[in-house]
C-alpha cells in the first residue's frame, strides 16, 4: 500500500490491542497495518482509504469488546498469538462490565446456571416448571412457556459447559451487532423450532441449549457468507467441527444420547433467520467508546 492511500483508523495506548485489531482486519479482507509512533498513545492502526468505513465499523465493535474470542482466533490464523493480560480475564470488575454490555446474553446464561445449580442441589422446582410436555397436554393446560423451557435445562456439567460457552461467544456477538431484540427473536425462534421438532420425533425427555446454539451457529455462519460487510462470522475450522459433531451425534457412537433432531432443526432455523435478516439493511448497534 502507498502511504498516501493510508488513513488513520484508531490509536491505542498499548501495543497488544493495536496488533490484535490489525490481525482481525486483515483476516476480514481489510488492508490494515500496525504503526508505532514514538509518542504517548502511539500504537496506531491505519487502513486503505477505500476501506475506511467498514474498518471503522469493525474497530468500534472491537473497542466495545476487545476480549472476544474471534480476535484471538484471527491472530492465530495470521500466525500470531497475542495474549491480553491474564488478570484482565479474571477481574470481577471486567466480568461485571462484560455481563452488562450484553444483558440478554447474560440473563439467559445465568438462568441456565441457576436452573442447573438448583437441580444439582436437589431443588427441582424450576426443572419441573420448565420441562416440556406433549402438545396435547399443553393444549389442555395452556402452559406454552414449556416449548421454550428445555433450552434452560441441562443434565451434566459437561453438557452445560459446552452450551453456555458457545452461547456466550455467539450470543454476545449477535447482541452487540444487532441488539438484544434481534437476539431475543433468534433465541425464541430457534428454541421453539428445535424443541418442538425434538418433541415430535423423540418425545418430551430432553433438555439443553444446544438447539439454540446450533441456531446461532447457522445464523452467524450464513451472515458471514451473505453479508460479510457486517463483520460477523465464524472461522471455517469451527464450522467444520460443529458440523462433524452433528454427524457424530447421528452415528450414535458416543457415551451420551444427543438431541440430534433439536440440533438439526436449530441449525436450519438459524440459517433461515440469517437469510431473512440479510434482506434488511441492518445497521450495527455499536455504542461509541473511548479508545483503549
Amino acid at each position: 500500500m502507498r502511504i498516501s492511500d493510508l488513513n488513520l483508523l484508531v490509536t491505542f495506548s498499548k501495543e497488544r490491542p493495536a496488533r490484535l485489531l490489525t490481525d482481525y482486519l486483515q483476516n476480514q479482507g481489510v488492508e490494515a497495518q500496525y504503526i508505532l509512533a514514538h509518542e504517548p498513545n502511539g500504537h496506531s492502526v491505519v487502513v486503505h482509504q477505500s476501506q475506511w468505513q467498514i474498518a471503522k465499523t469493525i474497530a468500534d465493535e472491537f473497542v466495545a469488546d476487545p476480549y472476544a474470542t474471534k480476535y484471538q482466533e484471527a491472530a492465530w490464523q495470521q500466525g500470531n498469538s497475542i495474549n491480553l493480560p491474564a488478570s484482565s480475564w479474571f477481574s470481577s470488575q471486567l466480568i461485571v462490565q462484560n455481563l452488562k454490555q450484553v444483558p440478554l446474553t447474560s440473563i439467559i446464561l445465568v438462568v441456565c446456571l441457576l436452573t442447573f445449580g438448583l437441580a444439582f442441589l436437589g431443588i427441582l422446582g424450576p426443572y419441573n416448571w420448565l420441562r416440556i410436555l406433549p402438545l396435547s397436554d399443553l393444549a389442555d393446560n395452556h402452559q406454552w412457556w414449556r416449548i421454550v423451557g428445555p433450552a434452560f435445562i441441562h443434565f451434566s456439567t459437561l453438557h452445560i459447559a459446552f452450551n453456555i460457552l458457545w452461547w456466550w461467544m455467539l450470543g454476545k456477538q449477535i447482541e452487540q451487532t444487532f441488539g438484544k431484540s434481534c437476539l431475543l427473536l433468534l433465541f425464541l425462534f430457534t428454541a421453539i423450532t428445535s424443541n418442538i421438532a425434538q418433541l415430535l420425533i423423540d418425545g418430551p425427555n430432553f433438555g439443553g441449549l444446544s438447539g439454540v446454539v446450533y441456531g446461532l451457529v447457522g445464523c452467524v455462519w450464513w451472515l458471514g457468507w451473505l453479508k460479510p460487510q457486517w463483520g460477523i462470522s465464524l472461522p471455517k475450522p469451527i464450522i467444520i467441527f460443529l458440523l462433524v459433531w452433528l454427524v457424530v451425534g447421528y452415528a450414535d457412537i458416543l457415551w451420551l444420547h444427543m438431541a440430534n433432531t433439536a440440533h438439526t432443526a436449530g441449525l436450519i432455523s438459524g440459517c433461515l433467520f440469517a437469510f431473512v435478516l440479510s434482506r434488511f439493511e441492518c445497521k450495527q448497534v455499536i455504542p461509541d467508546r473511548d479508545i483503549l
